[in-house]
């Protein structure tokens, strides 16, 4: 999968907006059926399990794309032992790229960090 996208500008949203589109957008169940591709970028067991998740849970940024290769979203998500997703039970989106724009939320842990 490329890793190069065309830069289109962002737009910063609430994690709420963001889902909302997610969710509109179908993304997760078109991964889910294989209409769309699903690549791990990145796989890490954190140092501590997230809270509520067993012990070896992944901790993975997975990106969409179309079948042609064009960038549809980027997300987090924890992944169980068993394959299914942790946490509320779907990824949780980071960046959906639309026509024009994406979005994008900030990641607040790391604002909060540089305060």
């Amino acid at each position: 999968m490329p890793d190069e996208v065309e830069v289109l500008p962002t737009e910063w949203v609430t994690e709420e907006i963001i889902r909302h589109q997610f969710n509109e957008s179908q993304l997760y169940e078109k991964a889910v059926s294989g209409e769309i591709v699903v690549h791990i970028k990145r796989s890490s067991h954190p140092d501590t399990p997230p809270q509520g998740e067993p012990v070896c849970t992944w901790s993975q940024i997975a990106y969409y794309y179309d079948k042609n290769g064009k960038p549809l979203a980027v997300v987090h998500q924890y992944r169980r032992v068993d394959g299914s997703i942790g946490a509320s039970g779907k990824p949780d989106p980071k960046r959906i790229f639309l026509a024009d724009k994406s979005l994008a939320v900030r990641n607040v842990r790391k604002i909060e960090k540089q305060e």
